[in-house]
Order: structure tokens, then C-alpha cells, then sequence
């Protein structure tokens, strides 16, 4: 089987892979196209010693011929995490492409069924790809809601920096993108305010909410010096190192801290049927699955958008 293989340090692309292994409840999916976030090259680079297929940002196809992606939790679903209703914190699970189990840079991936969510005929591959980030951009607006007058602040002009703004747009909240390229900046649209980072510390201690999404040891730095008294900071990267960051304004400022990781996939493809985010500015270049090793190179250069594999 051919796919995009990690040795905890690199990627490289391989034919001489074996054909994964069904374990019980799952069901192979062939995949058409798989898109390369910044956490499969921060696992490339040795973030949790992971090895084995990457990709966990898919489309693909059952063996009935239905179009789908899949959430990459792997739940036991009988733990007692698993009864309460946190099946993405099951801590029996596996996450594809991250966590015990291969990826979907591949011809085919294993998936549990319960995990596959259908694609709308309205809904492109291309799009399709964007499921999984999207939905992790509005598990945010489950956590902290915000609404009209609130002030947000989104670090991170990358992928899903501009994700998460698009998203938290929708609730009426003032959304204010920082970020180091102003073409990048430009992207989010009028409705976003774009503040270049050399200049964001002027609105120091303003914001009700800010997300970091820079994928940076400094993100959370910055984001505790925007954040007003009382206010939220939300984690939303992670980083293959160490932060080194004083936590004094945590307990002076009084301020929440929360971790945000997988979102509801059926809101991700209600927002691009009813084309609320349009995805596809985000894309930057597609290789074919056997170029696996320069499409890397390329979703890793400084300000680079969406890079896409094409597997069929």
C-alpha cells in the first residue's frame, strides 16, 4: 500500500506499506484527498513520538460507494469518560493519524463507523478536506459563547487562525485577527478587523476572549497581555516544545484558560452547505500522494496556506 509514512522525525513516501489491519467496528474508507495541517508537520518534526501513517484532514469512500469524513477520536465508547459523553476524552482512545492508530495519507484508512459523518453533493472534496479543522474552530463557540459587543481576538493569520475568525464571526462578536502578514490579514474579509502583531500590545488588556492559534511557544504570552481582567484566553495549538511563559496575569487578572481541541462536525458541514465560510482561498497547492515528501516541504515554508495530497 502506498502512503506518507513518519519515523518520529520525517516523512517519507512509501508503496511498501502493509494494508491496515480492521479491528472490530471499524471499516475501510478509500481515500480521494488529504490535507497537511501544522500538527501532522509538528508530529513530523517529533511532537509525540508518533509513528506510522499521518493525515487525519480526509475524504474518502466507503466500500458502498457513500462519500464521508470521519472524526479522528477513537472511542472505546464503555469506559465510564466514554457514558458521560466525552468520547474525544476517552482516555482508552486512539487518534488517527496522531495517537496509536494510521492516518489517512494513504490508499486506504481503518474507521470506526460510528465516526463517519456523509458529505452533501454540494460539498466538494476540496471543501470536504476542511471538515475536521472547521469543526474545531466552532467547538470555541461551545465553550465560550460570545455574542454582539463582545470584543475577540484571534493570533495566528495561518489556516486556522482565519478559521476560527470566519467562525466567530457568526456570533455577532467583534472579531479582530492578529497576525504578522497583512496579505494573510487581508484574507479574512471587511468584517474582521486586521491588526499586524507589531502593533497589537496597543489594545493591551481589551479583549473578552482571545484564541491563540499561532502554533508558537510566544502565542500565549501575547494572548495574556490583549486579554482583559476576567477575561478567556483559549488555547487552540498545539507546539512540538516547551512554553515558557510567566503565569503571574493568570492569577492577577483572574483570567480562564481553556484548552480547545475537536469540534461538532455536523455544524462544520451546515456552514459550508449554506456557504457561511468558503474554505477554498485557503488552498495553496496540491501534489499527488507520491509527493508526499515536497508537499511537506512546501506546507511547511513560513505563511504557507492549505497544501492538499490528491491519493484518487
Amino acid at each position: 500500500m502506498r502512503g506518507c509514512y513518519c519515523d518520529g522525525s520525517s516523512v517519507r513516501f512509501r508503496e511498501d506499506l502493509p494494508g491496515p489491519v480492521r479491528l472490530e467496528g471499524e471499516e475501510p474508507l478509500h481515500v480521494h484527498l488529504a490535507g497537511i495541517c501544522d500538527t501532522d508537520i509538528q508530529l513530523a518534526r517529533g511532537y509525540m513520538g508518533f509513528r506510522g501513517i499521518l493525515g487525519h484532514e480526509f475524504v474518502g469512500t466507503t466500500d458502498s460507494g457513500r462519500r464521508v469524513v470521519a472524526e479522528i477520536n477513537n472511542a472505546c465508547r464503555t469506559c465510564p469518560t466514554c457514558l458521560n459523553g466525552s468520547v474525544h476524552h476517552c482516555p482508552h482512545r486512539s487518534v488517527l493519524g496522531i495517537l496509536n492508530h494510521d492516518g489517512a495519507m494513504a490508499d486506504i484508512v481503518m474507521v470506526p463507523s460510528v465516526n463517519l459523518h456523509e458529505i452533501p453533493a454540494s460539498i466538494d472534496d476540496r471543501q470536504a478536506v476542511f471538515i475536521e479543522p472547521l469543526a474545531a474552530a466552532f467547538r470555541i463557540a461551545e465553550q465560550v459563547p460570545t455574542s454582539r459587543g463582545d470584543r475577540v481576538a484571534v493570533l495566528g493569520d495561518g489556516k486556522l487562525g482565519l478559521l476560527c475568525a470566519w467562525v466567530l464571526r457568526l456570533t455577532g462578536a467583534s472579531i479582530h485577527l492578529v497576525g504578522k502578514h497583512p496579505m494573510k490579514l487581508a484574507m479574512a474579509g471587511a468584517a474582521i478587523e486586521p491588526i499586524l502583531l507589531d502593533q497589537c500590545m496597543s489594545d493591551a488588556k481589551s479583549f473578552d476572549v482571545v484564541v491563540d492559534a499561532t502554533g508558537s511557544p510566544t502565542g500565549f504570552s501575547t494572548a495574556l497581555g490583549l486579554v482583559k481582567p476576567q477575561g478567556t484566553v483559549v488555547l487552540k495549538t498545539t507546539v512540538a516544545g516547551d512554553y515558557f511563559t510567566n503565569l503571574a496575569p493568570v492569577v492577577i487578572d483572574e483570567l480562564k484558560v481553556i484548552g480547545s481541541r475537536c469540534g461538532p462536525f455536523p455544524k462544520a458541514i451546515e456552514a459550508l452547505v449554506n456557504r457561511q465560510v468558503d474554505v477554498l482561498p485557503l488552498i495553496e497547492a496540491e501534489y499527488p500522494l507520491e509527493e508526499a515528501e515536497e508537499a511537506f516541504r512546501r506546507a511547511s515554508t513560513r505563511g504557507a496556506r492549505k497544501v492538499l495530497l490528491r491519493i484518487r
